[in-house]
């Protein structure tokens, strides 16, 4: 993704980035979440913004709601467990209501297509 990529390469020579060998310096989780409220006093958002509720929104708005399979979000979020991810990612109910619109369509396309068959009478 084209914005991610752009901020890993801001950050990649970054100090701090290169003592601790990650991607992006750390910060404490009291100076984000301050960063966060800012955010939602520029952007007009009258709720209480904090990791947490950043890492729940990326989980279950950004990915699963279209359509990026648990599995992978699991992987992006660090978890060693599905079941932690299970946590973060609640299913929505429109995300049930498209999976199984996709189904339907899918199921219908299969009954629709001619079936090949063989002929065993030569």
């Amino acid at each position: 993704m084209p914005i991610a990529l752009g901020l890993i390469n801001k950050y990649k020579d970054h100090p701090r980035s290169l003592y601790r060998e990650s991607v992006f310096p750390r910060i404490p989780n009291q100076k984000l979440n301050s960063y966060l409220e800012e955010i939602a006093d520029v952007c007009d958002i009258n709720k209480v913004l904090t990791f947490h509720i950043a890492r729940h929104t990326f989980a279950t708005t950004v990915t699963l709601s279209n359509g990026v399979p648990i599995e992978t979000v699991s992987k992006v979020l660090g978890h060693t467990k599905l079941s932690t991810t299970m946590i973060y990612a609640r299913v929505l109910k429109n995300k049930i209501s498209e999976d199984m619109n996709t189904l339907k369509a899918t199921l219908q396309a299969k009954e629709n297509k001619p079936v090949k068959r063989k002929n065993y009478n030569t």
